[in-house]
């Protein structure tokens, strides 16, 4: 019940901040225009591309809730993984953007209506804050990676707010590029983190929270466990897992023993968040192909 209420939140909650985010675009547009602020219209522009990402992180992870079906057996989840692999690579190019603009203003600074500043970044902050608190505790790596967006934006307009407030007394114009050059900086840089899990998870290395070793050691010591081979641990999505393993049985005499040993093992295998695990059991006088591999 929790696992599907996780991610009907995760739905709920992309759509609230791609709404949220595409109405504060427009507005930051038509407001930027009014008060002269090439600083605002040009983070309307990073909105937008936001808004874009956000769109389709929305619509990825609707996909990713389809069941499974013939052309993807294990179902639709790893949609929402494309979705935070996506924006990631958004993320990183705005924010390569933003760094470029801001080192140029650095030596060329342009003066800006503080007033108009303070209003935008008070409605920046308090709308993108809002989006980004309700995405704050998703579990899965597309909500974690549009988190990050928001985040950028927050910070964003909360550097806005204090150079505004400070350029209404006196005129230290390049206080507003210094400031987003520092944010973007670290943005960026949780985003890169972000971007190697996300590639960690595509490339299907074991969990990092799933001790492998571990596991094989307490299946090893059932009674009737020989040996392990071809076991394998990967993710779907960063948040459900899947298992498979070959075991190879010794000293087997009736059919109820093997019955025996399959339910030790699921036992164990419940004790960790696999989605889904697949144990294929082999008695000591048969030969397995891919036991070496």
């Amino acid at each position: 019940m929790s696992h599907d209420h996780s991610h009907s939140n995760s739905g709920k909650n992309l759509k609230l901040a791609f709404f949220l985010n595409l109405a504060f675009t427009v507005l930051e547009f038509i407001g930027g225009i009014y008060v002269n602020s090439i600083a605002i219209v040009s983070d309307a522009v990073h909105d937008l591309g936001d808004s874009l990402s956000l769109g389709t992180s929305w619509y990825l992870d609707k996909k990713s809730k389809k069941k499974s079906s013939s052309t993807f057996s294990f179902g639709y989840r790893r949609f929402s993984l494309l979705g935070a692999l996506i924006n990631s690579l958004v993320l990183i190019v705005g924010s390569i953007y933003v760094i470029s603009e801001a080192v140029g203003r650095l030596f060329e600074p342009e003066p800006s209506d503080a007033d108009g500043m303070i209003i935008f970044a008070i409605i920046g902050v308090t709308v993108n804050g809002f989006a980004a608190y309700k995405l704050s505790g998703g579990k899965t790596m597309n909500e974690k990676v549009v988190s990050w967006h928001l985040l950028e934006d927050v910070l964003g307009w909360m550097a806005v707010l204090v150079v505004a407030i400070v350029l209404k007394f006196e005129d230290i114009y390049y206080l507003d590029p210094a400031l987003s050059l520092l944010i973007t900086m670290y943005i960026l840089w949780n985003v890169v983190k972000r971007l190697k899990e996300t590639l960690f998870i595509f490339l299907q290395g074991v969990p990092r929270e799933i001790d492998l070793d571990e596991i094989q050691n307490r299946l090893l010591e059932i009674p009737k466990v020989a040996s392990m081979h071809h076991t394998h641990v990967w993710s779907l999505e960063g948040e459900n897992h899947v298992f498979t393993a070959h075991i190879k049985l010794q000293n087997i005499i009736e059919f109820n023993e093997i019955l025996a040993v399959k339910k030790e093992v699921k036992n164990i295998l419940k004790e960790y968040s696999f989605e889904h695990y697949t144990i294929e059991t082999e008695l000591d006088d048969e030969t397995c192909e891919l036991a070496s591999s």
